[in-house]
Parts: C-alpha cells; structure tokens; sequence
C-alpha cells in the first residue's frame, strides 16, 4: 500500500525549472495537436495532465524527461517553489486537454483549437517567463479562503505568500 501511496503523490516542494522545461514540452505538444487534429496526440496531452495530477513527473513522459534528463544534463539548477499550486495549475491544464479531446471527437475543430490556444498562451508564460496562471489563481482562492490554507502550509512562511 504503500508503494501505491508513494506513486500517486505528487511531489513538494517542485523544482521551478523542471516545471518550466515541461512546460514547454507542454507547449510544443499543444501546437502539434492543434496542427494535426489527431486524436492520438490530443489523448497523449490529456494523459500528460493527468498522469502529472495523479503522480507529479512519476508517470509523465514530459516530466520524467524533465527530471531525469534535461535539468541533470543541465547541472541540476534548483528552484524549489510551493507544490499544491503547480498541482493545482496541472489540474486547470487537464480540464483544457479533456475539453479540447472532447470537442475534437465531437468534430467541434474550432472550440478544439480555441481552447488549445489558450493552453498554449499559457504554458509558454510558464516556459518562457516563470508565470504560472493556475498558481496565480491558486494564491487567491487561498487569500479568498476557498482553498483552506492547510492544503499549502509552504505557500505562507512566516505569514508571507510564497506561491
């Protein structure tokens, strides 16, 4: 059971420049699916979210190559940041590829592209700038107390926001 527990967790805190390099990876997929309108490569995105929801990089081929591969072949730099708001921000990115997925099997090709284009925007904010939408959402439904503050008690250090 407890191999289990130790795979369907996701990992806090995140390295920053992982994060980025997948989201990047992430980007790059999403152009592709909009470009190809295949439904294999639309259910590799969606599968990407939620296996990076479920497990963190752990069963995520962009985030295992992240982790494994790229930042160590980059001298492993290190950014630690807050997890459950990257959490949260992979789980905004699910609802995306499953709505997308969905809208591409239904033949609805424009609302399919639409909402991949706003994946795209904001995964290359991610990659390319170091902003994370879905953490930014994630610090104020915190603030707004929607999200109870135990679910990210690393995210406030000495009552300073940290996400």
């Amino acid at each position: 059971m407890n191999t289990i527990n130790n795979l369907f967790s996701f990992p806090n805190p995140v390295n920053e420049f992982s994060a980025r390099f997948v989201a990047g990876m992430v980007s790059i997929l999403t152009v592709a699916t909009i470009l190809t309108e295949n439904e294999f490569v639309a259910g590799f995105l969606l599968y990407g979210f939620l296996a990076r929801v479920a497990t963190g990089p752990t069963l995520s081929p962009m985030g295992l190559l992240a982790t494994r591969v790229i930042v160590p072949a980059l001298g492993n730099p290190t950014k630690l940041v807050a997890g459950p708001p990257k959490r949260f921000a992979q789980t905004v990115g699910l609802a995306f590829s499953t709505t997308a997925f969905v809208m591409l099997i239904l033949d609805f090709i424009l609302i399919f592209q639409i909402t991949l284009a706003i994946l795209v925007i904001f995964a290359l904010l991610e990659s390319v700038v170091g902003f994370c939408a879905g953490c930014f959402v994630f610090k104020y439904l915190m603030k707004w107390k929607i999200i109870p503050q135990s679910v990210c008690e690393s995210c406030f250090v000495g009552g300073n926001e940290q996400t």
